[in-house]
């Protein structure tokens, strides 16, 4: 290529950066000119509503005091009258819907609704409904209703009474909420046990919630049978679900010593039981759902009857949800998303929701529009490996006008939103025991929800000052905390009135942890704050967005991961003195993938013995995906490891001299090699 010819090229290059320039400048200034407009326009409507008003008042005086007050007000904080007129629609809708949400709330509480009573009403008005479908197997709600009724009569026969507690350890399938409400027509609290645990973790959750009998599914009958051969769970009665179609199948032949639950069932008589109506009934204990919350092992979160009833209906409300809505909740059933707000949606609605096994990217859209699905759920990771799957026209071939869950990421939302052609989209905030509750109704790109601007201290959400770099909280000369202005990031908290379903907090089935999630004098003496563990940052029209976990916790594959259960498994196994794991960054991946760092100076580790423990110790999203030997750990000057020095180095092997393991897709960690680092780096590893 000539001289000429190159310089003509760097001409034309230069003259499409300088039109870019123009253009973006040109779109900035309109936007500008666009915002001034609608202000100008709120203004002169509010204006004029004030004159209208003041015109029907006897006196003068009210006119001229209510102008003056708007006068007065915008030359004292302009900001405020600009966010209140900017927000004013979206408010009233918001106040709207959050009104009719408490007034549902207020009538079940007085009225002592418990969900199975819910449930009961909905079954009877609703019989040959659709209640629950799954691949081709469907349960209408009146036989749902029947199963559980059948499953209240049997175990109220075997002795089980109100308070008492049953470990439920099954994959999703149709019975799976029925088995839950059947028990709960008793009073008895079911423990929905995560059916990825295995080892210590399973041995934990169940113990913890005092389980007197466990329900097994009979796909997981292998996990409990090796907790059994161990005599750690010889004294707990077992009850066997088998699906017909699997009986033939030797591996799902009966555990020894356990009880045929689906044969019992078919014979059983529905008994009559008295329902209560007593208030106290709708905040008695239903659930407990597992957390890893932010230290130690999991923890059995106190879903009451009143709690489940919030959950499930704020979505309902809030979204303006239907019964005529089918709902495709391809989520597991332990967990607050699926489990709660999903199937809510059936129990307390009468809609339909469709459930699968297990999520399939492939299948997601097929199996909305198979179903005729209206809604569908989400997590972060979900939209992700939906994005990640290769375009065909039949991803728009669905009839959804919302999907809403939590965990959408602002990097990906516009582009999942134009790719798959989804109207709305409502993005949750909230812990599964926590009170720090957000919703975004309004499609505002990465938003986890809203409070008005004239609401932030009446609504019980609050976002604190904190050292970002340790959590810790900054208070003023009277040891009270401060709170963030538009802007900053800092600690989302929720205060605590037991009075009230939206800011209620229930805790743990162990009260001891229950109170480490507890802020007291915080603003004044006496008050008390759930602390969420995350860090979020408020702007100016009352939008918070969702920055980063404080603490040990750090999520992964859309759960969240205690540091210190994998800490406490790899130092049993290797026997070293130190090991910290904490969460590391991967370009174009949600969430933090985890880091275990290692001291040992004599390189003594065994990886394949390390390799083969963690698979069998650990659910899949907890193993570390990368390990470090170390010669020593960084540690403060009062002895406190360094994780986030090493979770800044990360796993770079171009600047790190340590050995750094890579966990291969066989289970077995290898060094990490160059390709596998740049693939890492580039986004193409596959995760």
């Amino acid at each position: 290529m000539s001289e000429n010819e190159e310089r003509g090229d760097r001409e034309d290059q230069d003259q499409d950066q300088d039109q870019k320039e123009t253009g973006g400048k040109k779109m900035e200034i309109q936007l500008e000119l666009n915002l001034k407009q609608k202000l100008a326009t709120r203004l002169g409507t509010l204006l004029l509503a004030t004159l209208i008003f003041a015109s029907f008042c006897w006196d003068n005086a009210v006119a001229s005091l209510t102008l003056g007050a708007i006068v007065a007000l915008l030359l004292r904080n302009p900001t405020f009258v600009f966010a209140l007129v900017m927000t004013c629609s979206r408010d009233l809708m918001a106040v709207q819907r959050f009104l009719a949400l408490n007034i549902y709330l207020l009538r079940r509480d007085r009225g002592g609704f418990t969900v199975a009573r819910c449930f009961q009403e909905q079954a009877r008005s609703l019989p040959k409904k659709t209640c629950f479908l799954m691949d081709n197997r469907r349960l209408t709600f009146a036989e749902a209703l029947e199963l559980t009724q059948k499953i209240a009569s049997y175990f109220k026969d075997q002795g089980l009474q109100k308070g008492d507690c049953v470990a439920l350890l099954m994959e999703t399938r149709l019975e799976y909420p029925c088995i839950w409400l059947g028990l709960s027509q008793l009073g008895v609290i079911t423990a929905l046990i995560n059916s990825n645990l295995r080892g210590e973790s399973l041995l934990h959750s169940i113990k913890v919630a005092n389980a007197k009998a466990i329900i097994v599914g009979s796909e997981l009958v292998d996990v409990l049978k090796s907790l059994k051969e161990k005599e750690q769970l010889q004294d707990v009665p077992i009850y066997q679900y088998t699906d017909d179609d699997l009986r033939e199948v030797p591996e799902h032949n009966l555990l020894p010593g356990a009880v045929d639950l689906r044969s019992a069932l078919l014979n059983q008589q529905i008994l009559e039981l008295p329902s209560s109506k007593s208030p106290e009934e709708a905040r008695s204990k239903l659930l407990y759902v597992y957390t890893s919350g932010t230290t130690g092992l999991p923890k059995a979160a106190v879903i009451t009857n009143l709690r489940f009833l919030f959950m499930s209906a704020g979505s309902y409300y809030m979204l303006r949800m239907s019964s005529n809505d089918v709902v495709y909740n391809p989520l597991p059933l332990y967990h607050t998303a699926g489990g709660i707000v999903g199937v809510g949606n059936a129990i307390l609605n009468g809609s339909t929701v469709v459930l699968r096994k297990k999520f399939s990217a492939r299948n997601f859209w097929l199996d909305c529009n198979r179903h005729n699905c209206t809604v569908a759920q989400y997590i972060g990771e979900l939209c992700r490996y939906l994005l990640a799957t290769p375009y065909t026209p039949d991803q728009q071939k669905h009839n959804l006008r919302l999907m809403y869950g939590n965990g959408l990421r602002p990097q990906i939302w516009s582009q999942f939103v134009r790719r798959f052609g989804i109207p709305h989209i409502g993005e949750i905030y909230g812990a599964t025991e926590g009170n720090s509750n957000l919703i975004n109704i309004t499609n505002r790109v990465g938003a986890i929800g809203f409070v008005p601007v004239y609401g932030s201290r009446l609504y019980p959400v609050q976002v604190l000052r904190c050292d970002e770099q340790t959590g810790e909280l900054i208070k003023d000369s009277r040891g009270h905390c401060i709170r963030c202005l538009p802007g900053q990031a800092g600690l989302l908290v929720g205060k605590v009135d037991a009075r009230r379903a939206v800011s209620a907090f229930h805790g743990y089935a162990d009260k001891g942890a229950s109170e480490q999630k507890l802020l007291r004098n915080v603003f004044s003496t006496g008050d008390v704050f759930f602390n969420s563990g995350d860090m979020v940052l408020r702007d100016i029209l009352g939008y918070f967005y969702f920055k980063d976990r404080t603490g040990d916790t750090f999520r992964w594959r859309g759960e969240n991961v205690a540091t210190q259960e994998v800490e406490a498994t790899i130092t049993n196994c290797i026997g070293l003195e130190d090991c910290v794991v904490y969460g590391v960054q991967i370009p174009y991946v949600e969430g933090k993938a985890g880091m275990a760092a290692i001291v040992d100076p004599a390189r003594k580790v065994d990886m394949d013995y390390l390799s083969i423990v963690l698979r069998g110790s650990l659910p899949t999203y907890a193993r570390p995906l990368f390990i470090r030997i170390l010669d020593e750990i960084p540690r403060t000057a009062t002895f406190k490891l360094k994780k986030r020095e090493l979770a800044q180095e990360g796993y770079d092997i171009k600047t790190l001299t340590d050995p750094i393991y890579y966990l291969n897709r066989d289970g077995i960690y290898r060094p990490l090699s160059q390709d596998q680092y740049e693939s890492l780096r580039s986004g193409k590893a596959g995760l």
